[in-house]
């Protein structure tokens, strides 16, 4: 846990907890996530090649040698929409499956497909259930992005069939029998944008994450708040700050021993996606969301333009670390209460996570 993997604008970089960049990989492409299986200890990266398109790399030596794997591809003949192919767009998530599944992976994509391997990777097949879900065609679509993205992959301890998956723009899906049926469990989120705020679907969570002291506790940093549910998601209460910095953001991590406590990195607008005030923060939420703390220092206060993306804060024991779009990335070793910059040159941060 004494190295972060940052996924980056130019490349996937792995610094030690003084901000010293001890390796680095695919540079100068975009790695749009990478992440440790803790399960194998196999190290995982979505690499955006642009006109190349997505790839999918996978290094079972600790980052020291990478091999490339076929990346998810959607069958011929799927559709995003009357007439439009569907075709592999963006990496966004590598997920492990359960503890009971070793060779179980998920990918999240764009445009909205939910991808599964069960042979650590080799190959990978599309989710049809959640693909052919009735809501997809009408219902979800294109936020920051042209099309869906399927960003939140969660995979509850207790029931390894037992998944949700976040929608970027959709909202959330839940399923309990292993990806066979699924249902929207998006009641009492708002989407302002929608013609009717509470619709069952089209909603936009950013990033949902669940509690592994209580998986049926569940928080989501949505494009219209910051919403939590404490029954697996049948039902969301907005908790987002009153006159506070907290509402809109990308990024969210839970306490995974303490399910009434977790923290975000707010930012203006989805028109003005900078820091509030241009001061940054981390604000953590306590009592279950009804009492938020602005911790500010180590963050710079004056002139900030640094806005964090959803994978770019994570979490590991009392450490918190997370990375901005101006390159910056900071540390917390004390949950969240003080920071400190571990460097302000690195490429655009789109993931961070500590190596485990």
């Amino acid at each position: 846990m004494d190295e972060l993997i940052l996924g980056t604008r130019k490349g996937l970089l792995v610094t030690d907890l003084s901000g010293a960049v001890r390796r680095e990989f695919h540079l100068g492409v975009p790695v749009s996530y990478a992440a440790v299986d803790p399960r194998t200890g196999v190290w995982w990266a979505g690499v955006d090649h642009g006109r190349w398109g997505q790839k999918l790399h996978r290094s079972k030596d600790g980052g020291i040698t990478w091999e490339e794997v076929p990346a998810p591809q959607y069958p011929e003949g799927e559709e995003i929409s009357e007439g439009k192919p569907a075709t592999l767009s963006y990496i966004w998530l590598i997920a492990p499956g359960g503890a009971d599944e070793p060779n179980r992976l998920y990918i999240g994509t764009e445009p909205g497909g939910l991808f599964v391997s069960d042979d650590g990777g080799d190959n990978f097949y599309l989710c049809d259930s959640l693909w052919n879900h009735p809501s997809r065609k009408t219902g979800w679509f294109g936020g920051g992005r042209d099309y869906p993205g399927a960003c939140s992959i969660i995979v509850d301890p207790r029931d390894s069939r037992h998944i949700y998956v976040g929608i970027s723009v959709g909202g959330v899906f839940e399923t309990r029998d292993g990806g066979a049926t699924w249902e929207p469990r998006n009641r009492g989120l708002r989407a302002d944008f929608l013609p009717n705020p509470y619709a069952e679907v089209g909603h936009d969570p950013h990033f949902v994450v669940s509690s592994a002291a209580n998986p049926d506790v569940l928080w989501q940093q949505n494009h219209c708040g910051v919403f939590r549910s404490v029954d697996g998601g049948q039902t969301w209460t907005d908790i987002s700050e009153n006159g506070g910095p907290v509402k809109f953001g990308f990024a969210i991590v839970a306490d995974e021993h303490d399910p009434d406590v977790a923290w975000v990195v707010p930012a203006i607008s989805d028109e003005i996606r900078l820091a509030v005030n241009k001061a940054l923060c981390g604000s953590r939420a306590a009592d279950a969301g009804t009492a938020w703390t602005a911790v500010r220092e180590g963050l710079p206060q004056q002139n900030c333009y640094d806005v964090t993306f959803r994978h770019a804060l994570d979490k590991s024991g009392d450490r918190l670390a997370f990375g901005t779009t101006t390159g910056s990335v900071y540390l917390s070793e004390d949950r969240g209460e003080t920071w400190r910059c571990l460097g302000h040159d690195y490429p655009p941060v789109y993931s961070v996570r500590f190596a485990s």
